[in-house]
């Protein structure tokens, strides 16, 4: 009676612990995708006339340190502030301010090949970033993809440019190519090359980033405040080159924009614990996921008219990520 009594009841709760993760999961992928995908509707509401009213390297700096304050106030509560009593190692704190140069390359990257290329060849051709992350996943972290999740990306590829492509009026580009010679789709072989730095260095950024967090044996807290130290660093300097030139530091912040600073810093937070955690292919879907949601979102509050093309990429992502995760 006593081995029944013990056995029964413990039976379910490893089956009860499974569920619970995975629903934590989804809990935070759905979160993710929604920060991800308002983000560009949050950007749109604060233009006055046309233009956003703020310094967008400034916001940049701010988003950057309220990580570093929000790991700052983690690594106390979790009582691992002790580990900051000495000063650590140059070598486990250096490899951390390499993510933070290349997310700042990244960043200089997209505005460069703005005169290269229009901006509509950039959405489309920016998904290829999902193609060079996967690369760089299986490459460099030894994790060996198996053919229906190659598929699986390469059709979650396919839907980032199929819903990129479906957004384009192309009409009324044909429409003004007579009094507008600059409103054609092109990208020049300078601009196809900067597209493919972009995407190995966007590639790179995650893939790296996932390596240091999960190699080292430190609070996740730690690893966030060693991160955005360099982050907010390296985002400041670059900062001090526009504001002489544009607006000042805090000029323009409006509701909205301390909005948009607050989830940029909470979805920076989760995207670690990801990485840490789990895997840098969920980043890849979370990418995919938002830009539904920011279509949903403009529809809703910009009056964004969708076409019945919109729920192609809707089926592909969610039969890449059936293939991927089944």
């Amino acid at each position: 009676m006593i081995l029944i009594e013990n056995v029964g009841p413990a039976s379910p709760k490893p089956h009860n612990r499974e569920w619970i993760k995975r629903l934590r999961w989804g809990c935070l992928f759905a979160l993710m995708v929604l920060i991800y995908g308002s983000h560009a509707p949050l950007i749109t509401l604060t233009k006055v006339h046309g233009e956003v009213p703020f310094n967008p390297s400034s916001c940049v700096v701010m988003i950057e340190l309220a990580k570093l304050l929000i790991s700052l106030v983690s690594l106390i509560l979790t009582g691992s502030f002790s580990s900051l009593q000495s000063c650590p190692p140059l070598l486990i704190i250096a490899p951390y301010a390499i993510p933070a140069v290349l997310y700042a390359l990244n960043n200089n990257l997209v505005v460069l090949m703005q005169a290269y290329m229009d901006p509509s060849s950039y959405q489309v051709l920016s998904n290829l970033k999902i193609a060079s992350t996967a690369l760089l996943y299986s490459f460099c972290l030894g994790k060996r993809l198996n053919f229906r999740q190659w598929f699986a990306l390469g059709l979650l590829m396919a839907a980032g440019a199929c819903h990129s492509y479906s957004s384009l009026d192309l009409d009324e580009s044909e429409s003004k190519d007579n009094a507008n010679e600059h409103s054609r789709l092109h990208i020049t072989a300078w601009g196809l090359f900067l597209v493919m730095v972009y995407c190995c260095v966007s590639g790179l950024a995650a893939v790296y980033t996932e390596m240091v967090l999960k190699r080292q044996k430190l609070p996740l807290s730690l690893q966030n405040l060693y991160l955005y130290v360099f982050g907010v660093g390296i985002n400041l300097v670059s900062s001090f080159s526009t504001i002489a030139n544009e607006r000042r530091f805090l000029e323009g912040y409006s509701v909205v924009v301390w909005v948009i600073i607050a989830g940029q810093a909470v979805n920076g937070l989760l995207m670690s614990v990801v990485l840490k955690h789990g895997s840098g292919i969920t980043r890849l879907f979370v990418i995919s996921c938002s830009m539904l949601v920011n279509a949903l979102i403009s529809w809703a509050v910009l009056d964004l008219q969708l076409t019945p093309v919109f729920l192609l990429p809707v089926s592909m992502i969610g039969l890449a990520a059936y293939l991927y995760y089944r």
